[in-house]
């Protein structure tokens, strides 16, 4: 059977011969964020199932290609659309896309999520940038054999999401007017909603929000030696004592509300990144 080593070799290869871009930036764009691709000079667009070991999108939101292009003036590699746990993948599927870009010569990640909230000072539509985050997923990627050429055995959570980053973040935010709280992440298998209860607990643990992804692709980037950059995007709130129903419908509906400043705010610090 061909190793992970091998399989992410093959696909950046596959990948290498479609598209001349070299991407220094990756971007995962989350649930209702898709708009960010009309600022991108796309060079090529690739599906997922014509590309060597990915998975295949099966969240209706999630458009399932990889776009290779230049936005505001950077090469970057962007998937539209991400993997979860709850559909089925493996960990080592759901993070397969950021070892691929981390081969293609990426050295920066910059994730973003739809999620709850559950700070109760947050409102829905507001962006929120990690500055730290909460595995409650009950796995890891990392778990198992380590490979030394995708990265050390131990990596460092120090400044997992890098502080020059979030203050770069927090500098245009200011400059474009754009509100950014800042908090924490916590990540749950999914796909149901969590009760009230689970809601309480995870606020108790400390996180600020809560969602079903991100977590895995960071700790890869990490393992790699990648930057990340993280934003959540505030679609329904987890309050347990003042709960109400949630329907995707309305959370869609507040992504794409919220989505044209998160897609600015990107641009704008994809602009002044080295």
């Amino acid at each position: 059977m061909t190793g992970l080593f091998e399989r992410i070799g093959e696909a950046a290869a596959h990948l290498q011969a479609k598209a001349a871009t070299r991407p220094t930036i990756g971007i995962i764009l989350g649930t209702g964020m898709g708009g960010l691709i009309q600022d991108l000079a796309t060079e090529v667009s690739i599906s997922y199932k014509d590309i060597p070991y990915f998975p295949l999108s099966t969240v209706e939101s999630h458009a399932g290609k990889l776009l290779f292009g230049t936005l505001s003036g950077k090469s970057v590699v962007v998937m539209q659309g991400r993997f979860h746990s709850y559909e089925g993948y493996s960990m080592e599927q759901i993070t397969f896309p950021v070892r691929v870009m981390k081969a293609l010569g990426t050295g920066i990640l910059v994730a973003s999520n739809a999620c709850g909230g559950v700070n109760p000072l947050f409102k829905n539509g507001d962006i929120m940038a990690i500055t730290d985050h909460i595995n409650l997923l009950g796995q890891n990627p990392l778990t198992g054999l380590n490979d030394d050429r995708l990265g050390k055995r131990f990596p460092d959570m120090f400044e997992c999401y890098d502080r020059g980053l979030l203050a770069l973040a927090e500098s245009v935010a200011l400059e474009e007017k754009i509100l950014l709280v800042k908090g924490v992440y916590a990540a749950v298998p999914g796909p149901n909603l969590e009760t009230a209860a689970e809601y309480r607990y995870i606020r108790i643990l400390g996180a600020d929000a809560v969602g079903m992804s991100t977590i895995p692709e960071v700790l890869v980037a990490r393992h790699g030696g990648m930057k990340v950059l993280g934003f959540s995007l505030v679609t329904d709130m987890g309050l347990p004592d003042a709960l109400q129903p949630t329907k995707l419908e309305e959370v869609l509906a507040i992504a794409r509300e919220a989505e044209p400043r998160l897609r600015r705010l990107i641009t704008k610090i994809v602009a002044r990144m080295l």
